[in-house]
């Protein structure tokens, strides 16, 4: 792995694991879309790609989650299946959020950035211990690995690689 595949994000599979046909790993990778899971993957023709995921931020079940994790940026991964070269070319994409009103709503800035990226939230919880010392206990965690490390191990698993995609086009 070079320096800017470190850079990118991108991964390859292990050695000897055969590529399966492109139309299985969409499958594979639709199949990874459950009601209990916060993000949705769909088709991505409306975004100029194969596949799409990003986060149920605007879902009234999933918004008591996002609110608690204090996400400030929406997340989009736009994934194109290069069946020439097996691989997943990925763009993930992000904005800045913020919350407005009562109920809350979600209001999108102007930032934008382009690349991979990584958001972590914990929230913890002080009390004291069966000793009379302060303790942390972890009461809340949210990591957007979350979204991406899914969709990077199916496709590594279907012997594919995941590229991520910076700059040029998807």
């Amino acid at each position: 792995m070079g320096f800017f595949d470190k850079l990118t994000g991108t991964k390859r599979p292990e050695a000897g694991v055969a590529p399966r046909p492109a139309e299985e790993l969409r499958t594979a990778l639709l199949g990874l879309y459950r009601p209990d899971v916060p993000y949705v993957i769909s088709d991505g023709a409306a975004h100029g790609a194969d596949l799409v995921a990003e986060w149920r931020i605007d879902e009234p079940a999933w918004q008591t989650f996002f609110i608690g994790s204090q996400l400030t940026h929406a997340v989009r991964i736009r994934m194109r299946l290069a069946e020439d070269v097996t691989e997943v070319r990925a763009v993930e994409e992000s904005w800045e959020v913020t919350r407005v009103g009562n109920p809350p709503r979600l209001r999108t800035s102007a930032a934008y950035a382009r690349g991979a990226g990584r958001t972590v939230s914990r929230r913890y919880t002080l009390h004291r211990g069966e000793s009379g010392r302060l303790e942390a206990t972890e009461s809340f965690s949210f990591d957007s690995a979350q979204l991406t490390a899914p969709l990077r191990n199916t496709t590594l698993e279907s012997g594919w690689t995941w590229r991520g995609v910076i700059f040029g086009k998807l």
